[in-house]
């Protein structure tokens, strides 16, 4: 975690009116007793209006307080669904992130926006399907289409036929429970979009590239688009076209 994130996190968790003590802050935090004690001290000389001491404790004082952060109700309704759709469905850096964020904002929520988050009867059941290894493998293969790095791995088509694909990762998308990577397969020559759950044996490779053109994310859509007069069938059956998933290889 970057220092700066660090501080932020202190300041949201002393907001909370609690007494909390730098084991307990280093606890969640996951640094050392000493790391809270400097960051306290940093904040303190800073102007950070902190009270408290070693041994006993820290809390913001109440008369010194950041505005509350506002949303309509409708808009808090949509951050929160957005966060239990990443928490049931989203990698596994994803999944803390997601918490994270809604913690920031729940800290920062004037009271009766924040006693509205229990509220909010909208979930995204079905999570449990997706185990840990597919939520590491996502992150995985995220870093590579951001790093911009070809990846291997050993794919299972749905007919069953098996191969070893090398393929230049562009994005990921989701589909009704299903991660796809959209990329351009080396072995096809082409567009080809990937079921992650079919994939086995995934390495990031340390070869980069540079989309060229008619290998780029924007020509993968492009081809994806239906003629006039045709059904929208995708890119050789690219779920990120709407396609069927792993049905072409």
């Amino acid at each position: 975690m970057r220092r700066a994130d660090r501080l932020f996190r202190i300041v949201q968790f002393l907001r909370l009116g609690r007494l909390l003590t730098a084991q307990k802050l280093a606890e969640k935090l996951e640094v050392s007793q000493r790391t809270i004690y400097r960051d306290i001290q940093d904040l303190q000389l800073s102007g950070m209006p902190i009270e408290g001491e070693a041994g006993v404790g820290y809390t913001l004082r109440r008369d010194h307080d950041l505005p509350p952060l506002m949303f309509t109700r409708s808009e808090l309704t949509a951050l929160v669904l957005g966060v239990r759709l990443v928490s049931a469905w989203g990698g596994a850096e994803n999944v803390v992130a997601a918490s994270q964020a809604l913690q920031r904002i729940e800290a920062v929520l004037p009271a009766e926006l924040r006693n509205d988050l229990d509220s909010i009867l909208l979930y995204a059941p079905g999570g449990f399907h997706m185990a840990q290894h597919l939520r590491e493998r996502l992150d995985t293969l995220h870093a590579a289409c951001v790093g911009r790095r070809a990846v291997a791995f050993d794919y299972a088509r749905e007919d069953g036929e098996r191969s070893r694909r090398s393929v230049l990762p562009l994005a990921l998308s989701f589909w009704t429970g299903v991660w796809t990577l959209a990329s351009w397969c080396e072995l096809r020559r082409d567009f080809r979009a990937f079921r992650m759950d079919r994939m086995e044996d995934v390495r990031v490779l340390e070869r980069t590239f540079v989309p060229q053109r008619g290998q780029r994310l924007e020509d993968f859509i492009k081809a994806a688009m239906p003629k006039p007069g045709q059904p929208w069938r995708g890119a050789r059956g690219s779920a990120l076209a709407g396609g069927d998933p792993g049905s072409v290889g």
